[in-house]
Formats: C-alpha cells, sequence, structure tokens
C-alpha cells in the first residue's frame, strides 16, 4: 500500500489512506485477509481495487454488510453498526441463551472489592472479559461496567464473574441495539467528560471518561480508572 502512495496510520498501523489533488481520500484497513476499502474518490478504488487484484487473489464483496462479528445495515436515514449475532453466539457458548434480562449493566449499588469469597478459573474469566471488551467496540452503554470487571482479570473472584454475568444478562435484552451513524447537516463537535470521586473501595481511585460526538455522531469513549489518587474533584 505503500508503493501505491498510501499513508500508513500512527495510531492504527493497519490503516492506509490517500488523499488526491481534489481533497478526495480513498481509506483502507485490513485485518489478516478482510480488507475494507472506503472513501469518496470512486476512480482510486477501482484503482486499488485492480490492483489488488493482480498482486493477490481477492474477491470483492461490495457493500460491507458483516466484519469481524459487526453487522453493518444501511437505510435512507444512516448506517447502523451492531454486533446481534456476536453477542447471540456468546450468550450460547456460555449457556445464558435462556437467562432471564436485567435492566442494567451492573447493579448500581455493587462495590467491588479486589478479593473475595471463592476464586474463579482465570482462564475463563480472560476469554470472557475479552468478549465484552469486543463488544464494547459498538456499545458504549457497556463501557463503564467492563472497565470494573477487567481491574480483577488477574485473580477472580465469584463476585466478579457474577458481575460479568450481569453484563451479558444486561446484552440478552438489549442484542439489537448499535450505533447509529445518521446522515445530518449539523458540522459540530461536542466533546462531554466527567469523573466520579475516589470512586474505587480498593483504592479510592476517581474514574474518569468522555465520549465524542462528530456531526452528531458518536465516534469515541472511553471509561477508565485513573493511574493515580486524585487530590480534588476537578
Amino acid at each position: 500500500m505503500k508503493k501505491q502512495g498510501y499513508i500508513q496510520g500512527q495510531d492504527d498501523h493497519t490503516l492506509f489512506t490517500m488523499f488526491s489533488h481534489d481533497g478526495k481520500l480513498a481509506a483502507l484497513i485490513v485485518y489478516v485477509d478482510d480488507i475494507i476499502l472506503t472513501g469518496d474518490d470512486t476512480v482510486e478504488m477501482a484503482r486499488v481495487k485492480e490492483k489488488l487484484a493482480v498482486d493477490f487473489e481477492i474477491k470483492d464483496l461490495e457493500s460491507m454488510r458483516y466484519f469481524l462479528g459487526i453487522q453493518v445495515a444501511r437505510s435512507k436515514n444512516g448506517t447502523v453498526f451492531s454486533q446481534q449475532k456476536y453477542i447471540l453466539d456468546v450468550l450460547k457458548e456460555t449457556g445464558n441463551s435462556g437467562c432471564r434480562p436485567a435492566d442494567t449493566p451492573m447493579d448500581p449499588n455493587a462495590k467491588l472489592w479486589g478479593e473475595g469469597s471463592v476464586p474463579v478459573d482465570t482462564g475463563r474469566y480472560l476469554r470472557l472479559v475479552g468478549k465484552l471488551i469486543y463488544l464494547s467496540h459498538n456499545r458504549p452503554d457497556i463501557a463503564f461496567s467492563v472497565s470494573v470487571v477487567s481491574q480483577f482479570m488477574h485473580s477472580p473472584y465469584e463476585e466478579h464473574l457474577e458481575a460479568v454475568y450481569r453484563i451479558l444478562r444486561y446484552l440478552k435484552g438489549k442484542h439489537g441495539k448499535g450505533l447509529h451513524f445518521k446522515k445530518t447537516s449539523e458540522r459540530n463537535v461536542s466533546i462531554f467528560t466527567d469523573a466520579n470521586w475516589a470512586g474505587s473501595v480498593t483504592d479510592r481511585r476517581s474514574t474518569s471518561r468522555y465520549c465524542t460526538y462528530v456531526w452528531d455522531n458518536l465516534v469515541t469513549w472511553r471509561s477508565k480508572k485513573e493511574g493515580v489518587v486524585a487530590r480534588n474533584s476537578t
């Protein structure tokens, strides 16, 4: 891709972009042997597909509908990204297909400590949390609860595993949700940020979080425990 004149991303090394002289864009992102090619430079996109077909054996699947567990649905109002099939597969794999759905991903009154009553299998816990982390790419509603259960990946107890199952039960009732990137005439960028005050009962550290909207569409979000103990709530 570099030989074709594309620039490799510094934050994401699997992303390659090319801007034409008239400001149009062609972007390509690759994961092993799966590729997404998008942009508004249709001429360049057609050229690079022809070039790739010469060097590699490829199959053009036209408009993207499914990519690495992410489903894509388009309409005249915009595009929806969801992981419904992935969620249902995780529920089936963990034996939670018939569980009773939960209204929230975490008990608002729950306080998880670093230790608990009975330890659980670390490998199993790691796999479950890893799947939830991947699900949070399209589900900002579970970002905080996933960040909490991720803190106990090296020494999980039953209380921590129950919190993971609570997230799965929440997803059971909301498996069809996703991100809607709508068509809009707005051209604003909005950022919302907040932090709790010494919210962790284990080490009294705060958890900060933010979300960013570009043109009224949610594009980035994060929930993360701060690395040091905050001395004030600013």
